[in-house]
C-alpha cells in the first residue's frame, strides 16, 4: 500500500512548486528547515491522499513519517489526525506515537496541521504537564507543539493553559515561537478580548515585537499604536 501511495505522489509532484517551497520553508544551511526535500504537492492534495491511504499499517506510517520528503511526513501526520478523529479507541496510542516521533515533526506546517488535533485533542480533559515539558524543551518544534496544541482548548474558550504556556515562551528569541505565541494570543482575543488584553497589559513591554504584532493584528488602529508605542 505504501508503494502505491508513493506512486501517486510521484505522479502529482510539481518541480516548479517544489523549488518555491524549498525557499519558502527555509531549507538552506543553518536555516530552520535545513535539508528538507519537497515534492511540490499542495496541502489539500496531501489531505486527499491521507484519506485515501488512511488504512496504512503502523509500520508503513512510521516509514512515511521518517521520510526525507516533506510531503510524505505531512501525509503520515494527516493520516494520524484522520484516524485520531475517527477512532477514539486508538487516540492514546496515536498520541503516544506522536510524542515519541517529534524528531520527524520538524517544520512549522507539520506542527500546525497536527499538534492541536492530536496532542491538544488528547489532553483536553487531562493534566497538561506534558505541554509544559515540551515548552521547556531545547527542540524548536517541541516548543511550537506546546503552544499550538493549546488551540484545541482555545476553540472551547478555555484559555488558562494557553496563557501559562505563553508565559513560559514569552522571552523565546526564535521567530517561529514568537509567531506561534502571537497567533494563539490573537485567537484568544478573537473569542475573549478582555482575556487577551489582561495578558498583554501585564507582558507587552517584555514580549518580542513579532509576538506582539501578531497578537494585536486585529485591534483597532489607535489601540495597536498605543501598544506598539508602549502607551497603554
Amino acid at each position: 500500500m505504501l508503494s502505491e501511495l508513493r506512486k501517486d505522489l510521484n505522479k502529482l509532484s510539481d518541480k516548479k512548486r517544489a523549488e518555491l517551497l524549498v525557499r519558502y520553508f527555509k531549507t538552506r544551511k543553518g536555516q530552520y528547515g535545513e535539508g528538507d526535500i519537497f515534492a511540490g504537492i499542495t496541502v489539500p492534495v496531501s489531505r486527499s491522499i491521507a484519506v485515501k491511504y488512511r488504512d496504512l499499517s503502523s509500520p508503513e506510517i512510521t516509514q512515511l513519517l521518517k521520510s526525507k520528503i516533506h510531503e510524505e511526513r505531512l501525509i503520515a501526520l494527516l493520516i494520524l489526525v484522520y484516524n485520531f478523529r475517527k477512532n477514539p479507541q486508538d487516540q492514546e496510542a496515536i498520541y503516544d506515537f506522536y510524542l515519541k516521533n517529534t524528531k520527524y515533526i520538524n517544520n512549522w506546517d507539520l506542527v500546525d496541521l497536527s499538534s492541536h488535533e492530536i496532542v491538544g485533542g488528547y489532553l483536553k480533559n487531562k493534566p497538561k504537564d506534558t505541554l509544559f515539558k515540551l515548552a521547556k524543551s531545547q527542540n524548536l518544534w517541541e516548543k511550537r507543539i506546546s503552544i499550538i496544541a493549546t488551540f484545541a482548548f482555545i476553540r472551547d474558550k478555555e484559555f488558562d493553559t494557553s496563557l501559562k504556556i505563553a508565559d513560559v515562551l514569552l522571552l523565546d528569541k526564535h521567530d517561529l515561537i514568537q509567531k506561534a505565541l502571537g497567533w494563539m494570543l490573537r485567537e484568544i482575543g478573537n473569542r475573549d478580548l478582555k482575556a487577551e488584553e489582561k495578558f498583554l497589559k501585564k507582558y507587552y513591554k517584555q514580549m518580542g515585537r513579532t509576538a506582539l504584532r501578531y497578537a494585536i493584528e486585529k485591534f483597532p488602529e489607535q489601540l495597536r499604536k498605543q501598544y506598539l508605542l508602549g502607551e497603554i
